[in-house]
């Protein structure tokens, strides 16, 4: 379950991609409820082949959720139930994909004997694509509010990593495409979709020890949406 993870920097989008959010004072390192870039395709482009990118919540909310802290749970979805749990159902039948963009994610790592944080990201240094699914939210001061979600597998048989989680847990991981997969991941069908869940290749990631905890500049820093959480 990744809950940590260290969002692309604007000018790292804007090279890779070609595209940034409109504010670039996003957090250093996202967890649960912190706002971060995600790349969407442009329903207003031509044949919608264009990406843009949007500050978004890491965790879900639902629409029907009353008070807008379901980003507490809802930050990794498991594909296998993405479709039928009540809180990603509705955004997966929309076939409303997103791209994570990140330099890094975090997981614990037990070989130690005791939790340690190790960080993972692409061995050529270039920006991570994770696979996700986001989502509206209307808060009670009727602002809109988009979140979103990791998408994650199966990872008991993968090299790198089955290496992380407590003893006896299942292993799980985020869902890396390829750089040229990105549009097809966007404009998939849910068939289509689940096809491109795929375990990535062990060897186009490094992973090494990562304990130190780094500030985060955060943007979202209430817990009642009344007050100015999610603001972007």
């Amino acid at each position: 379950m990744c809950t940590q993870y260290t969002p692309t920097r604007a000018d790292r989008l804007i090279a890779t991609w070609g595209v940034a959010p409109h504010r670039d004072d996003y957090v250093t390192d996202a967890f649960p409820g912190y706002l971060a870039p995600i790349l969407r395709l442009d329903p207003l482009a031509p044949a919608g082949a264009v990406l843009r990118a949007d500050l978004a919540v890491f965790g879900l909310i639902p629409g029907w959720s009353r008070d807008g802290k379901n980003f507490r749970h809802c930050y990794n979805a498991r594909s296998e139930t993405v479709a039928e749990k009540p809180s990603f159902r509705q955004a997966w039948r929309n076939r409303q994909w997103c791209v994570i963009p990140a330099d890094a994610f975090f997981e614990p790592n037990y070989e130690s004997g005791k939790a340690m944080r190790w960080r993972i990201e692409r061995a050529d240094g270039a920006p991570m694509a994770i696979a996700g699914i986001w989502e509206h939210w209307r808060a009670g001061n009727g602002d809109t509010v988009a979140s979103f979600s990791m998408l994650t597998i199966n990872a008991d048989t993968h090299p790198v990593m089955n290496r992380f989680h407590a003893p006896g847990d299942e292993k799980r991981s985020v869902v890396l495409l390829d750089p040229d997969r990105v549009n097809d991941w966007l404009s998939a069908s849910p068939e289509q979709a689940r096809e491109l869940m795929t375990a990535f290749e062990p060897d186009s990631v490094k992973v090494q020890s990562d304990p130190s905890v780094r500030r985060s500049r955060k943007t979202s820093a209430s817990e009642s949406p009344d007050e100015g959480l999610f603001k972007s």
